[in-house]
């Protein structure tokens, strides 16, 4: 067994998954030429780095590798990450380090606080790693996070991309409805028939179910959810997804291209065209999605303002 704190990352996070399973014949070589990302480079960069050290904090930019982190950086912006980086499960798609977390930082909400009223945010995205060491998932320790920086940043408008609390989410839904965000999001990631092999250890009824739920007990917070194509699921399976969504109540969703962290994540099984994403946003508007942003550069909590308040197509 690990000992906390230890991080395992790439071969040794996913060795245990069925990934031999995969009977698809996945792509080689060079990335077409739709998908492009910036060099994570930059005086902005080193600035926002500084900051989240000072700070002693953590962001899913970097821990999971996003192919955004330089545009993103460079903005000043980045998606705060809290509870650590070590998460107690294996999925297959992530570059999160998989192990025994650490104990939660207590401080860690007014470190939060501090760094985003620091960065001059208007709208922020906190997510975390999943904690299925702890009795409640993390809910209260969110909580603490949207409690600690409304106060210190009035005005701010917060997004927290969640985990699926699983068999805690009664309990997290109730404690996330007594501090609530602006906007409450978790991510389906993919298509059922490959939850096994890519999301092991989650539900996809589950999660559809905590959508629902917190969305009944908090009708005026934007519920949002989020898929990765490529990873072997057919249009057909992601239009089914999106109606599941829709069926109960999520307000917005995200389509992007998964990209292969590492040569033991799962593979890349195609990339999906960007005439594809543009008749997935066709469908989805049709579905009764009030924001959509899709396209093969696109993230969950990337330009997740814009996503939000709908200035302009995220692409």
């Amino acid at each position: 067994m690990s000992e906390v704190g230890q991080k395992h990352r790439a071969e040794k996070k996913v060795r245990q998954i069925p990934l031999l399973a995969i009977h698809e014949p996945v792509v080689s070589g060079k990335k077409p030429s739709w998908i492009r990302a910036r060099m994570p480079v930059g005086a902005e960069i080193d600035r926002v780095k500084k900051l989240l050290r000072k700070n002693r904090l953590v962001t899913v930019c970097e821990e999971a590798s996003c192919p955004n982190l330089g545009e993103c950086f460079n903005g000043g912006t980045a998606t705060f990450m809290i509870m650590g980086d070590i998460c107690t499960r294996r999925c297959s798609f992530c570059d999160v380090g998989f192990g025994r977390p650490r104990p939660l930082d207590k401080h860690e909400p007014a470190h939060l606080a501090q760094a985003i009223a620091e960065l001059k945010l208007n709208y922020v995205v906190i997510t975390s790693v999943d904690r299925d060491d702890l009795e409640d998932g993390g809910a209260s320790h969110f909580a603490s996070c949207i409690t600690a920086v409304r106060a210190s940043c009035p005005g701010i408008e917060i997004e927290i991309l969640v985990p699926d609390f699983k068999n805690r989410e009664q309990a997290a839904i109730h404690l996330l409805a007594d501090a609530p965000p602006d906007y409450f999001n978790h991510n389906l990631e993919t298509v059922p028939r490959l939850y096994k092999r890519v999301r092991p250890g989650a539900v996809y009824q589950g999660s559809l179910e905590l959508l629902e739920k917190y969305k009944t007990l908090k009708a005026e917070v934007m519920t949002k959810s989020g898929l990765m194509l490529g990873l072997g699921e057919t249009l057909d399976e992601v239009k089914a997804v999106m109606r599941d969504m829709r069926d109960h109540k999520v307000d917005m969703v995200t389509l992007g291209q998964y990209l292969q962290p590492s040569r033991a994540h799962h593979p890349v099984v195609r990339y999906v065209e960007p005439g594809e994403f543009e008749e997935l946003a066709v469908y989805a508007k049709a579905l009764g999605f009030s924001r959509v942003a899709s396209g093969p550069m696109v993230r969950s909590s990337y330009h997740a303002d814009e996503q939000a308040h709908g200035h302009k197509p995220v692409k």
